[in-house]
């Protein structure tokens, strides 16, 4: 994977069985000037086989697709290429493959029918270490919980501090932005998401971002 975290052009790999999706989001990508579409895959066992002869810094990656789907290619890939950053593309109704996908390791959710601008700026979140959650996406997740509660014991247990670093970052801003906003520095984020981690036996900040929706520790 490329390091130079300020350059301005983003190697940007599709994965999605439709053609005139993909068609269209890399021409909507590559006049931005910003981004550079090197691959394109139609299906998972395609997109591992492309991953040999390329390097992207990000990858759009679709869920239900033929063959293989986003899921398990999402897990192979990771296992070869650890430092790759994957960002599911959603469409409404898949909520129940969201908790897979982060289970899989994935960087962020964006919906099929996102801005273009919502995509750009995910491409760039997304590459530059932080996580990407469209607040569309999230508000139909909470929509759609069906059988929502309150872990009350959990949600004793966390500090004033705490649920307001965990607003934060539910909202998609970095230890450093969220350091700023809330007068403290990097490193007591840095202690305070660690903990809400460990409280909530969240594996990433992902998981931590749905556990919250799904308990309704935070209102969107």
């Amino acid at each position: 994977m490329k390091t130079e975290i300020d350059r301005k052009v983003l190697d940007v790999l599709i994965v999605d069985d439709h053609s005139l999706f993909r068609n269209g989001l890399k021409i909507l990508l590559s006049t931005s000037g910003q981004f550079n579409v090197i691959g394109e895959a139609e299906n998972g066992s395609d997109f591992l086989e492309l991953l040999a002869h390329v390097n992207p810094d990000i990858v759009l990656m679709d869920i239900d697709m033929p063959v293989m789907d986003g899921i398990q290619a999402t897990k192979e890939a990771l296992k070869k290429y650890p430092a790759l950053k994957v960002i599911t593309l959603s469409m409404f109704g898949e909520e129940e493959y969201y908790y897979k996908m982060i289970e899989a390791g994935v960087k962020g959710f964006l919906l099929k029918n996102s801005d273009i601008n919502e995509v750009k700026s995910a491409l760039i979140t997304v590459y530059e270490g932080g996580k990407y959650f469209s607040q569309e996406l999230l508000y139909n997740v909470v929509k759609n919980i069906r059988t929502t509660y309150k872990d009350q014991e959990i949600t004793e247990a966390l500090s004033d501090r705490e649920m307001e670093v965990l607003i934060q970052i539910c909202n998609g801003l970095s230890n450093n932005e969220i350091a700023e906003n809330l007068h403290i520095s990097k490193r007591t984020v840095d202690k305070h998401r660690a903990n809400l981690l460990d409280k909530t036996n969240s594996k990433n900040t992902a998981h931590l971002v749905m556990y919250a929706i799904k308990n309704k520790l935070i209102d969107l």
